[in-house]
Protein backbone atom coordinates (compact mmCIF):
# COMPACT_ATOMS: atom_id res chain seq x y z
CA UNK A 1 0.00 0.00 0.00
CA UNK A 2 1.00 3.54 -0.80
CA UNK A 3 1.23 4.14 3.41
CA UNK A 4 3.91 2.13 3.54
CA UNK A 5 6.14 4.80 1.57
CA UNK A 6 4.34 7.93 3.58
CA UNK A 7 7.21 8.54 5.19
CA UNK A 8 9.48 9.17 2.08
CA UNK A 9 6.62 11.42 0.85
CA UNK A 10 6.20 13.29 4.05
CA UNK A 11 9.86 13.76 4.63
CA UNK A 12 10.66 14.77 0.55
CA UNK A 13 7.28 17.68 1.33
CA UNK A 14 8.36 18.79 4.96
CA UNK A 15 11.73 19.38 3.15
CA UNK A 16 10.19 21.49 0.30
CA UNK A 17 8.33 23.47 2.43
CA UNK A 18 10.90 24.19 4.93
CA UNK A 19 12.88 25.32 2.10
CA UNK A 20 10.03 27.47 0.25
CA UNK A 21 10.09 29.36 3.49
CA UNK A 22 13.99 29.96 3.62
CA UNK A 23 14.00 31.36 0.25
CA UNK A 24 10.50 33.39 0.82
CA UNK A 25 12.69 35.60 3.36
CA UNK A 26 15.76 36.14 1.42
CA UNK A 27 16.17 40.28 0.03
CA UNK A 28 14.96 39.19 -3.73
CA UNK A 29 11.80 39.31 -6.02
CA UNK A 30 12.60 36.02 -7.92
CA UNK A 31 13.24 34.33 -4.86
CA UNK A 32 9.16 34.96 -3.60
CA UNK A 33 8.37 33.32 -6.56
CA UNK A 34 11.01 30.01 -6.42
CA UNK A 35 9.40 29.54 -2.93
CA UNK A 36 5.83 29.53 -3.87
CA UNK A 37 7.00 26.84 -7.00
CA UNK A 38 8.74 24.69 -3.83
CA UNK A 39 5.49 25.39 -1.84
CA UNK A 40 3.49 24.17 -4.45
CA UNK A 41 5.49 20.83 -5.71
CA UNK A 42 5.24 19.88 -2.58
CA UNK A 43 1.15 20.37 -2.45
CA UNK A 44 1.11 18.53 -5.31
CA UNK A 45 3.44 15.70 -4.31
CA UNK A 46 0.64 14.98 -1.11
CA UNK A 47 -2.27 15.49 -4.09
CA UNK A 48 -0.40 12.83 -5.82
CA UNK A 49 0.16 10.47 -2.39
CA UNK A 50 -3.61 11.50 -1.12
CA UNK A 51 -5.12 10.71 -4.80
CA UNK A 52 -3.15 6.95 -4.34
CA UNK A 53 -4.36 6.38 -0.59
CA UNK A 54 -7.70 6.85 -2.25
CA UNK A 55 -7.63 4.63 -4.99
CA UNK A 56 -6.11 1.89 -3.04
CA UNK A 57 -8.82 1.99 0.00
CA UNK A 58 -11.73 2.31 -2.39
CA UNK A 59 -12.90 4.79 -0.55
CA UNK A 60 -12.33 8.85 0.66
CA UNK A 61 -9.40 8.86 2.82
CA UNK A 62 -11.37 10.84 5.19
CA UNK A 63 -12.13 8.31 8.25
CA UNK A 64 -9.01 8.24 10.88
CA UNK A 65 -7.70 11.61 12.14
CA UNK A 66 -4.53 10.20 10.11
CA UNK A 67 -6.35 10.77 7.41
CA UNK A 68 -7.38 14.04 8.04
CA UNK A 69 -4.30 15.48 8.88
CA UNK A 70 -3.60 14.62 5.05
CA UNK A 71 -5.84 17.00 3.98
CA UNK A 72 -5.40 19.59 6.67
CA UNK A 73 -1.66 19.40 5.38
CA UNK A 74 -2.89 20.02 1.80
CA UNK A 75 -5.47 22.83 2.89
CA UNK A 76 -3.08 25.13 5.30
CA UNK A 77 -0.46 25.71 2.08
CA UNK A 78 -3.16 26.23 -0.14
CA UNK A 79 -4.37 29.21 2.25
CA UNK A 80 -1.12 30.43 3.33
CA UNK A 81 -0.36 31.16 -0.98
CA UNK A 82 -3.85 32.36 -1.91
CA UNK A 83 -3.45 34.62 1.39
CA UNK A 84 0.05 35.78 0.42
CA UNK A 85 -1.62 36.94 -2.85
CA UNK A 86 -4.26 38.54 -1.81
CA UNK A 87 -2.57 40.50 1.48
CA UNK A 88 1.21 39.83 1.09
CA UNK A 89 1.55 38.53 4.81
CA UNK A 90 5.14 36.71 4.58
CA UNK A 91 4.76 35.30 7.64
CA UNK A 92 1.32 33.90 7.41
CA UNK A 93 2.36 32.33 4.26
CA UNK A 94 5.70 30.89 6.49
CA UNK A 95 2.95 29.71 9.34
CA UNK A 96 0.57 28.33 7.55
CA UNK A 97 3.49 25.93 5.67
CA UNK A 98 5.27 25.12 8.94
CA UNK A 99 1.61 24.15 10.56
CA UNK A 100 0.94 21.65 7.93
CA UNK A 101 4.57 20.13 7.98
CA UNK A 102 3.70 20.09 11.80
CA UNK A 103 0.73 17.85 10.28
CA UNK A 104 2.38 15.37 8.38
CA UNK A 105 5.48 14.80 11.27
CA UNK A 106 2.65 13.57 13.25
CA UNK A 107 1.03 11.21 11.23
CA UNK A 108 4.98 9.95 10.54
CA UNK A 109 5.14 9.59 14.41
CA UNK A 110 1.98 7.78 14.42
CA UNK A 111 1.42 5.31 11.65
CA UNK A 112 -2.32 3.74 11.01
CA UNK A 113 -3.83 0.82 9.99
CA UNK A 114 -6.32 0.94 7.37
CA UNK A 115 -9.60 -0.77 7.00
CA UNK A 116 -10.68 -0.51 3.06
CA UNK A 117 -14.66 -0.45 4.27
CA UNK A 118 -17.11 1.99 5.49
CA UNK A 119 -19.77 1.25 7.76
CA UNK A 120 -22.80 1.48 6.22
CA UNK A 121 -24.00 5.06 7.73
CA UNK A 122 -20.50 6.58 5.92
CA UNK A 123 -21.45 5.03 3.03
CA UNK A 124 -23.39 7.86 1.65
CA UNK A 125 -23.27 10.81 -1.66
CA UNK A 126 -23.13 13.41 1.34
CA UNK A 127 -19.76 11.96 3.42
CA UNK A 128 -17.83 12.99 0.90
CA UNK A 129 -18.84 17.38 0.68
CA UNK A 130 -19.63 17.10 4.66
CA UNK A 131 -16.29 15.87 5.76
CA UNK A 132 -13.92 17.74 3.21
CA UNK A 133 -15.92 21.12 4.07
CA UNK A 134 -15.54 21.03 7.57
CA UNK A 135 -11.72 20.01 6.85
CA UNK A 136 -11.59 22.92 5.00
CA UNK A 137 -13.83 25.31 7.39
CA UNK A 138 -11.41 23.93 9.90
CA UNK A 139 -8.31 25.22 8.30
CA UNK A 140 -9.69 28.82 7.49
CA UNK A 141 -10.54 28.62 10.97
CA UNK A 142 -7.22 27.57 12.52
CA UNK A 143 -5.58 29.92 10.30
CA UNK A 144 -7.49 32.70 11.33
CA UNK A 145 -6.86 32.15 14.99
CA UNK A 146 -3.00 31.85 14.29
CA UNK A 147 -3.68 35.21 13.01
CA UNK A 148 -5.37 36.77 16.04
CA UNK A 149 -3.05 35.45 18.26
CA UNK A 150 -0.49 37.05 16.32
CA UNK A 151 -2.65 40.43 16.72
CA UNK A 152 -3.26 39.91 20.57
CA UNK A 153 0.64 39.75 20.69
CA UNK A 154 0.95 43.15 18.67
CA UNK A 155 -1.58 44.29 21.39
CA UNK A 156 0.18 43.11 24.27
CA UNK A 157 3.37 44.35 23.15
CA UNK A 158 2.05 48.09 21.66
CA UNK A 159 2.86 47.16 17.76
CA UNK A 160 -0.68 46.29 16.74
CA UNK A 161 -1.52 46.62 13.42
CA UNK A 162 -5.30 46.68 11.91
CA UNK A 163 -4.48 44.71 8.69
CA UNK A 164 -4.27 41.76 11.08
CA UNK A 165 -7.50 42.06 12.58
CA UNK A 166 -8.55 42.44 8.95
CA UNK A 167 -7.09 38.89 7.87
CA UNK A 168 -8.71 37.45 10.48
CA UNK A 169 -12.41 38.55 9.38
CA UNK A 170 -11.74 37.51 6.12
CA UNK A 171 -10.47 34.22 7.26
CA UNK A 172 -13.78 34.03 9.43
CA UNK A 173 -15.79 35.26 7.42
CA UNK A 174 -14.73 32.48 4.59
CA UNK A 175 -14.25 29.94 7.34
CA UNK A 176 -17.85 30.38 9.08
CA UNK A 177 -19.45 30.17 5.86
CA UNK A 178 -17.87 26.44 4.97
CA UNK A 179 -18.36 25.79 8.66
CA UNK A 180 -22.52 26.37 8.20
CA UNK A 181 -22.30 24.21 4.43
CA UNK A 182 -21.11 21.57 6.64
CA UNK A 183 -23.70 21.76 9.36
CA UNK A 184 -26.69 21.41 6.27
CA UNK A 185 -24.60 18.86 4.30
CA UNK A 186 -24.50 16.82 8.16
CA UNK A 187 -27.97 17.17 8.78
CA UNK A 188 -28.97 16.53 5.00
CA UNK A 189 -26.77 13.31 5.79
CA UNK A 190 -28.39 12.57 8.74
CA UNK A 191 -31.82 12.67 7.53
CA UNK A 192 -31.11 10.01 4.86
CA UNK A 193 -29.04 7.82 7.46
CA UNK A 194 -31.24 7.60 10.34
CA UNK A 195 -34.01 9.38 9.47
CA UNK A 196 -34.15 12.84 11.51
CA UNK A 197 -31.97 16.41 10.76
CA UNK A 198 -30.58 16.50 14.52
CA UNK A 199 -30.21 13.86 17.07
CA UNK A 200 -28.14 16.25 19.58
CA UNK A 201 -25.37 13.76 19.13
CA UNK A 202 -22.15 14.81 21.00
CA UNK A 203 -19.87 16.15 18.43
CA UNK A 204 -23.15 17.46 17.03
CA UNK A 205 -23.42 19.21 19.81
CA UNK A 206 -19.85 20.87 20.01
CA UNK A 207 -20.11 21.48 16.43
CA UNK A 208 -23.61 23.94 16.76
CA UNK A 209 -21.06 25.32 19.87
CA UNK A 210 -18.28 26.01 17.36
CA UNK A 211 -20.98 27.96 14.80
CA UNK A 212 -22.55 29.74 17.68
CA UNK A 213 -18.95 31.08 18.77
CA UNK A 214 -17.83 32.31 15.28
CA UNK A 215 -21.28 33.82 15.12
CA UNK A 216 -20.55 35.87 18.21
CA UNK A 217 -17.13 36.80 16.93
CA UNK A 218 -19.27 38.10 13.45
CA UNK A 219 -21.81 39.70 15.11
CA UNK A 220 -19.41 41.37 18.01
CA UNK A 221 -16.96 43.05 15.04
CA UNK A 222 -20.13 44.50 13.08
CA UNK A 223 -21.21 46.49 16.20
CA UNK A 224 -17.69 47.05 17.84
CA UNK A 225 -15.17 47.43 15.73
CA UNK A 226 -13.02 49.87 17.81
CA UNK A 227 -12.78 46.67 20.34
CA UNK A 228 -9.89 45.07 19.18
CA UNK A 229 -8.49 43.46 21.75
CA UNK A 230 -12.25 42.03 22.96
CA UNK A 231 -12.55 40.44 19.50
CA UNK A 232 -9.32 38.70 19.22
CA UNK A 233 -10.26 37.40 22.48
CA UNK A 234 -13.53 35.78 21.39
CA UNK A 235 -11.97 34.74 18.25
CA UNK A 236 -9.32 33.10 20.74
CA UNK A 237 -12.17 31.03 23.07
CA UNK A 238 -14.28 30.25 19.76
CA UNK A 239 -10.89 28.15 18.69
CA UNK A 240 -10.88 26.58 21.44
CA UNK A 241 -14.47 25.20 21.50
CA UNK A 242 -13.62 24.44 17.74
CA UNK A 243 -10.91 22.31 19.32
CA UNK A 244 -13.03 20.46 21.33
CA UNK A 245 -15.10 19.55 18.77
CA UNK A 246 -12.73 19.00 16.05
CA UNK A 247 -10.06 16.61 18.42
CA UNK A 248 -11.27 16.52 22.53
CA UNK A 249 -14.88 15.09 21.49
CA UNK A 250 -12.99 11.66 20.85
CA UNK A 251 -11.68 11.39 24.68
CA UNK A 252 -15.33 12.18 26.04
CA UNK A 253 -16.86 9.14 27.67
CA UNK A 254 -20.41 10.16 26.28
CA UNK A 255 -19.15 10.45 22.78
CA UNK A 256 -17.57 7.11 22.82
CA UNK A 257 -20.06 5.53 20.86
CA UNK A 258 -20.56 8.84 18.52
CA UNK A 259 -20.71 7.65 14.62
CA UNK A 260 -18.42 10.82 14.28
CA UNK A 261 -15.75 9.90 17.05
CA UNK A 262 -12.65 9.37 14.08
CA UNK A 263 -11.58 5.65 14.44
CA UNK A 264 -7.23 5.04 13.93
Amino acid sequence: MIWDYFVYFAIVIILLWLSSIALFYLPNIKSEIISQVVASVGIVLLIIFTSILWVQLDRPPLRTLGETRLWYSLFLPLIGIISFYRWKYKWFFAFSLILAALFLFINVLHPENFSKTLMPALQSPWFIPHVVVYIFAYALLAASSLVGLKGLWQIYTSKFDKKTLLLADNLVYLGFAFLTAGLIFGALWAKEAWGHYWTWDPKETWAFLSWVSYLIYIHFTSFHKQKAKMQLWILSIAFVVLLICWFGINYLPAAQNSIHVYGG
